[in-house]
């Protein structure tokens, strides 16, 4: 495989490739955060959480789409009202998906499960009946594109720096928020004992709704961020799903940091393995690859307590 390539060839490969998995380490973070919420904190298997990046991904575009078509001059800076209300349209899913259904799932993983698989077709085919089954790009500013040039031979797209800088930011501020704030404290108070978190007069249901809301706002943000560097569809989140379960479990279930560790390890991994051979055979080595760390490390590399 390396054969072909001289050391110096290689080197630039390796520098070039990680910065092309730039925004696909962001995506896996950002979907890997409502995971984290939802299943590493509640222990709700929510197969729909791909639904809800695509959720994202459709409000950016169509938001874009009104843009270009009744305000072009306000193009390069849709963006900032765009991102929030992708978070507010996936938040508010959430709430009324968690109230309708999860709520009554609690403490049956399984149960979750199904139920979450049957929501999430339920989902894809709403997304074919009401937008359409054609894939759908938004379009970007001016200020999004091209890349930025440190040396010669390295150029790193401005709009993976932009959803690094994103990612950073709500990851930093999730740990802020998990941490400092009264609702936060609610959330792992809840987590960690139910029971206890009732007595001390939290509302536990309106802490499991407002948890699940959050966590699929989260990826409704990632889904807006899809959109910069690839288009969208109604089955596009089941590309990310899979990868992102990956990530969490790897990196150990209620462990932050090993998430984020994960999913960095998988991005450059995967990036640097498809350059060299095709994408299904990058993902037979991959998965490999992420097996043979699982069997030495069976709780994930960084694991943490959570609520049982």
């Amino acid at each position: 495989m390396f054969a072909e390539y001289s050391f110096e060839e290689i080197k630039s490969i390796l520098i070039m490739q990680s910065f092309g998995g730039l925004s696909l380490l962001c995506i896996y973070v950002l979907m890997g955060l409502g995971l984290y919420v939802v299943f590493g904190q509640m222990g709700v298997i929510n197969m729909a959480h791909a639904e809800f990046l695509v959720i994202g991904s459709y409000t950016m575009c169509l938001a874009s789409k009104f843009v270009v078509d009744h305000m072009p001059t306000f193009i390069n800076h849709y963006l900032w009202i765009a991102i929030p209300l992708s978070f507010g349209v996936a938040f508010l899913v959430g709430w009324i998906v968690e109230w309708l259904l999860i709520s009554r799932l609690y403490k049956r993983p399984l149960d979750t499960l199904l139920a979450t698989w049957g929501l999430s077709l339920i989902m894809q085919q709403c997304f074919r009946t009401f937008i359409g089954a054609r894939e759908m790009s938004a379009t970007l500013p001016d200020w999004l594109m091209g890349s930025w040039a440190p040396t010669d031979t390295i150029d790193i797209p401005i709009n993976g720096l932009v959803i690094l800088a994103t990612t950073i930011i709500l990851t930093t501020g999730l740990v802020i928020f998990t941490r400092k704030t009264r609702w936060g404290l609610r959330m792992r108070s809840t987590s960690q004992n139910r029971d206890m978190s009732q007595a001390l007069g939290i509302n536990t249901k309106v802490t499991d709704r407002f948890t699940f809301a959050l966590a699929c706002g989260i990826s409704g943000i990632g889904g807006a961020f899809l959109t910069t560097v690839a288009s969208t569809s109604p089955t596009a989140g089941t590309a990310y799903i899979v990868d992102a379960f990956l990530v969490l479990v790897l990196g150990g279930l209620g462990s932050l940091f090993g998430l984020v560790i994960s999913a960095g390890f998988l991005a450059l991994l995967s990036s640097i393995l498809e350059f060299f051979m095709t994408g299904s055979m990058a993902k037979v080595w991959l998965y490999l690859i992420i097996f043979i760390v699982l069997a030495k490390f069976t709780k994930g590399l960084f694991s943490s307590k959570v609520r049982t």
